[in-house]
């Protein structure tokens, strides 16, 4: 672009034009602490899409989407990935592992995913996860349990120790793996040093585990690109629809969650620019995806949670066990406070995932979403009592087939959050959706 094209009146100190030109990306993120349903939201929306996107998280995440009767689970790939006519993309603000993303494409092609790494892109600038961060991730928790009694209850997959080598400046990259293998080896090697110096009981086969990368580098090769091109060029060139997922969710997200038992990332829509070196003009709708109910795996302030038959009862109808981790989780009534800090920070449209509530429907009306985690423990929680609905949902696909109770109930968050519900989902299956405008 000439200098002359920059300004609108050259030469007399005109100011910059604004650039409102280009593609506008659409994103996906979850409201609460995670397993929301994001993963049947982007399936949706990745049907129309053109490209889908990963921006943050690592294979600590997990969706699952049910297409024709199939049942996907997806950590580290986007759930778009089933779509044959899009490409999808891992951005640099994902930390990978290797051998779990290339062990998670062959899991899925055996369920019928098919020529996978032909509409994969991987940025060059992504940090790698390596066998000893996860082994790290393990010693630290044990570590958190015997000086404090309690630990983060992280899911051991190596994201937290990866994103700290990230911020220390020792991490390595998907470009260092391809570039110079002797330069990367010595690197690799003196990271595996440095934490074998701070956890003497560390072992670890180098030799052993830079041979499998060596062999994960010929294989992701034909799929890395330099992402920060690739989207402006997605963004700047032919109408394109662009989608990006959201890993984990606003009460995880590493500045806004209930930290320290938050994940190592930004998981509101902040990290979207970051994770994949977009400007914020270009980000268009934000949806954030609801469960009925309120779910939490690991420790960590949770207001709402039910120690009951009640928690007993969501946590059964809900099937609430992690997709990554196998952990039950726990259980709540919905927290409208919360949905509306979630709110306050990324900026919503709401989908609401509902189950059949009986006898009743309870939501927490006030505390306060305090940082400190020892205030939010303590905190006393006002609810206020809706009744609920005994019959099926999982039939309904328009406004008018829902009972009117549940009508009543999904105004009432609508009206309390101050945001509109776009799409009601009852069911895991694509189709089992309401939309609502």
């Amino acid at each position: 672009m000439s200098h002359k094209s920059c300004y609108t009146n050259p030469g007399t100190g005109g100011k910059r034009p604004r650039n409102d030109k280009g593609n506008k990306v659409t994103v996906v993120l979850g409201a609460q602490w995670g397993d929301e349903g994001k993963g049947k939201v982007v399936d949706l929306l990745a049907t129309e899409s053109d490209i889908i996107c990963r921006c943050q998280g690592g294979n600590n995440a997990g969706h699952t989407v049910v297409v024709d009767g199939k049942e996907y689970d997806f950590h580290l790939l986007p759930s778009g990935i089933i779509n044959s006519k899009a490409v999808s993309v891992i951005g640099n603000g994902v930390v990978i592992h290797l051998p779990g993303l290339l062990e998670e494409a062959e899991k899925n092609e055996k369920k019928g995913l098919k020529d996978w790494e032909k509409r994969l892109i991987i940025s060059d600038r992504a940090h790698i996860v390596f066998d000893f961060h996860q082994a790290v991730d393990g010693l630290q928790e044990v570590q958190r349990q015997a000086q404090e009694g309690k630990n983060i209850g992280t899911t051991k997959k190596g994201i937290g120790p990866t994103y700290s080598s990230k911020a220390s400046r020792t991490g390595l990259r998907i470009c260092d793996l391809l570039d110079d293998f002797k330069e990367f080896s010595t690197r690799f090697k003196n990271l595996a040093q440095q934490y074998q110096a701070m956890f003497p009981t560390l072992v670890v086969d180098v030799e052993g585990q830079l041979k499998k990368l060596k062999e994960c580098a010929e294989r992701i090769r034909p799929m890395v690109r330099d992402g920060v091109y690739f989207m402006y060029d997605a963004i700047n060139g032919p109408l394109k629809k662009i989608l990006v997922e959201g890993a984990n969710a606003a009460l995880l997200d590493i500045d806004f969650g209930t930290y320290p038992f938050v994940t190592s990332s930004n998981c509101t829509v902040g990290g979207v620019c970051t994770g994949l070196g977009i400007p914020p003009l270009n980000i268009g709708d934000v949806y954030g995806v609801v469960k009925a109910y309120t779910t939490r795996v690991g420790i960590g302030a949770f207001p709402t949670e039910q120690l009951n038959e009640v928690g007993e009862l969501l946590q059964t109808r809900g099937h609430e066990v992690g997709v990554t981790t196998g952990r039950k989780r726990r259980c709540g009534w919905l927290d409208l406070v919360i949905l509306r800090y979630a709110n306050m920070i990324n900026g919503f449209t709401i989908h609401l995932e509902i189950v059949n509530m009986k006898p009743f429907s309870i939501f927490c009306m006030t505390h306060v979403p305090s940082a400190n985690m020892d205030v939010l423990q303590k905190v006393e929680v006002e609810y206020e009592k809706l009744p609920g609905w005994k019959s099926d949902t999982s039939a309904c696909r328009k406004w008018e087939d829902l009972p009117v109770k549940a009508q009543n109930y999904i105004r009432f968050v609508e009206n309390h959050v101050g945001v509109p519900i776009k799409w009601v989902g009852v069911g895991k299956a694509r189709e089992s959706m309401i939309q609502m405008f």
